[in-house]
């Protein structure tokens, strides 16, 4: 059985163009993962992606997220509420292009619809333009959390290209 799934990609492309969320409680920390920890980004890969069909790695094996995530390109960061995980982001550098894509990003479901999504989001594109980049870029799709694309949206992100995949 197929399905039909709304993909929508979205820019921003200068940090003026970003509109902050609110900042949680200063018990909330935002860490890169350094060293990497691929066991962190599968638990997160895994428990957020169940409920919106995020399937692709669920083949990888061990040595498979290890090279990935050990790419210069391959950034994690981590939200946590004091010393509870809360969600993550995964940004790709894309040198060549001058361009940072927010590869994977999301909370996991007890804290969701706490406003801690627009707080995550800025931080990731805040974190994003640190590098020499034109833009930042994701794409969402209709599989997504509802508040997905109205938190890009809202956060100043534009939609640049739509399309209809069958899966």
């Amino acid at each position: 059985m197929t399905e039909e799934v709304k993909r929508n990609y979205l820019e921003i492309s200068s940090l003026n163009d970003l509109k902050e969320g609110n900042k949680p409680s200063e018990d909330y920390s935002l860490n890169l993962i350094d060293p990497i920890n691929f066991q962190l980004n599968k638990f997160f890969y895994k428990n957020i992606g169940k409920k919106h069909k995020w399937v692709d790695r669920l083949i990888w094996d061990e040595q498979k997220w290890i090279d990935y995530l050990s790419s210069d390109k391959v950034k994690t960061y981590v939200l946590k509420n004091k010393d509870d995980l809360v969600g993550f982001f995964e940004l790709i550098l894309h040198f060549e292009k001058k361009e940072v894509e927010i590869a994977y990003f999301g909370i996991l479901e007890e804290y969701q619809n706490k406003k801690l999504g627009s707080f995550l989001l800025c931080e990731a594109i805040k974190k994003s333009f640190t590098q020499d980049i034109s833009r930042v870029w994701l794409h969402t799709c209709s599989l997504d959390h509802k508040n997905a694309l109205n938190n890009y949206i809202s956060r100043g992100m534009k939609i640049f290209k739509s399309e209809i995949v069958k899966i």
